[in-house]
């Protein structure tokens, strides 16, 4: 899926010569955390954050408080003077999954998007990612979410996914993760009913493990596989 479809697209944004306290309120007003600076073109030239705000004004502790010089130098700042210029961003034809990993990596909460032509068309956020994921696994809908032990071995997810069928059971998606044993996986299917009772019981008739998916954790992985990832 590409961010296109998923991004917010009416975007919030500021101009460089904005004063902080106006970027606060826009935020608050808003509920958001992220402001794409841009020039009258919406050309993209810097984001500013919340977190850049707070580190900006003093702290209601702040000895500066008490220096009218001081304060009258911060009750000038604009926009421009703190945000960050140019802005890591991404485009509109790159996929939720690579926004997720450059979020991971990048530890960023945000990305603007932004056209070949340096524009801004819209703003991917975590908030975005989210929505996007609950619905592409079909998680909108209750239902019950399996582990399963396999071993990591050709035919495994179409045996299990044959065998859930047959029930009558629909699927909301299904997905498979590394197991922290080696030669094995974990599938997780999520199952569009929360009764589970007789599939589960087929499941391990059929010699497979099903283990509870909120003890699954990628800190049992074991420490090598993670530096490879």
């Amino acid at each position: 899926m590409f961010i296109d479809k998923s991004m917010t697209s009416k975007v919030i944004t500021i101009s460089r010569d904005a004063g902080l306290d106006e970027a606060r309120k826009r935020m608050e007003d808003n509920n958001i955390r992220h402001l794409p600076v841009v020039e009258e073109d919406n050309t993209l030239i810097g984001i500013i954050t919340d977190r850049d705000i707070r580190s900006a004004l003093p702290s209601v502790f702040s000895t500066c408080l008490n220096n009218p010089e001081e304060m009258q130098r911060i009750a000038g700042l604009k926009v421009e003077d703190v945000m960050t210029k140019d802005p890591i961003t991404i485009s509109p034809m790159n996929t939720l999954e690579d926004a997720l990993m450059m979020m991971h990596k990048m530890r960023k909460g945000a990305f603007p998007v932004v056209d070949q032509h340096g524009k801004l068309t819209g703003i991917i956020s975590t908030r975005d990612l989210i929505r996007a994921f609950i619905n592409v696994l079909g998680m909108e809908i209750p239902g019950t979410l399996l582990c399963i032990e396999v071993e990591d071995k050709l035919g495994q997810m179409k045996r299990i996914v044959d065998a859930i069928t047959a029930e009558g059971i629909p699927f909301g998606s299904i997905l498979v993760a590394r197991h922290w044993d080696a030669g094995k996986r974990a599938v997780f299917p999520y199952l569009l009913t929360n009764n589970v009772v007789k599939v589960k019981k087929k499941l391990e008739g059929m010699g497979y493990t099903l283990l509870n998916p909120m003890e699954w954790s990628l800190d049992q992985l074991p420490k090598t596989e993670e530096k490879k990832s």
